[in-house]
């Protein structure tokens, strides 16, 4: 399993937000090895399907951000079918569940030490408290974050994604112990595109995230390596 970094150089998280693998491919190239992680989404993966994942695999660990969720069963066999192809972090709906993400736990410990980090995203970060309340739910969304994350980690989850805004909480309610990823990364002065709940990299770290998620500040710069690399120095050491 990927060991929790313990300097700035392992905490970046590159998102490759592309269709297309020979994109994604070539901006991984243009990164060099800036990022330690690299994000496969949702629209790539659906796009090329896990030969994207067995691509992106062979050049550095993966993050899969596809946030299963569905019925137990269903889950675990997803689980089942991705483990052989590698990734180093796979992400759950905590929505979903306890008994699903037990059952995504128990599926990935059949793969070994090699098992993916299984990370229960909690509130997304183009939520805030006006839109949970049209789905339905009341308090906000460090409340809601709270209460998800504590029934996602009770059930097997390794770790959490939250926005920067509740890390700190996460950390005085939870400890250290729990892995925390944060997507919404803006350097300052960044447009914030359609995220509703965002921090600058040293805001998101130093508040106690492990790793961050950087895609448009970087994959739309001119040199996305001189902009990876411009993050990793801004961070706390």
């Amino acid at each position: 399993m990927l060991a929790r970094p313990q300097a700035p150089g392992g905490r970046l998280i590159a998102a490759l937000d592309t269709p297309r693998l020979d994109e994604a491919l070539s901006l991984a190239d243009r990164m060099g090895n800036a990022p330690a992680v690299l994000k496969l989404g949702l629209e790539l993966f659906c796009a090329e399907g896990p030969a994207a994942l067995e691509a992106l695999t062979a050049r550095a660990p993966v993050f899969l951000d596809v946030k299963l969720h569905d019925i137990p069963n269903t889950v675990a066999g997803a689980v089942r079918a991705l483990c052989p192809r590698g990734p180093a972090m796979l992400t759950l709906h905590a929505g979903g569940g306890p008994a699903m993400i037990a059952a995504a736990r128990e599926a990935a410990e059949r793969a070994g030490a090699t098992r993916p980090i299984l990370l229960a995203v909690t509130v997304l970060t183009s939520m805030d408290a006006a839109t949970l309340h049209e789905v339905g739910v009341a308090g906000g969304p460090s409340q809601q974050v709270l209460r998800l994350a504590r029934m996602a980690l009770a059930a097997g989850a390794d770790g959490l994604v939250c926005s920067a805004r509740e890390v700190a909480m996460l950390r005085d309610a939870l400890g250290e112990e729990p892995l925390l990823v944060v997507p919404g990364i803006r350097p300052a002065g960044s447009d914030h595109g359609d995220q509703a709940r965002v921090a600058t990299p040293e805001e998101a770290v130093s508040a106690g995230a492990d790793w961050i998620v950087v895609g448009r500040p970087i994959s739309a710069a001119a040199d996305p390596g001189a902009a990876a690399r411009a993050i990793v120095a801004s961070l706390p050491r």
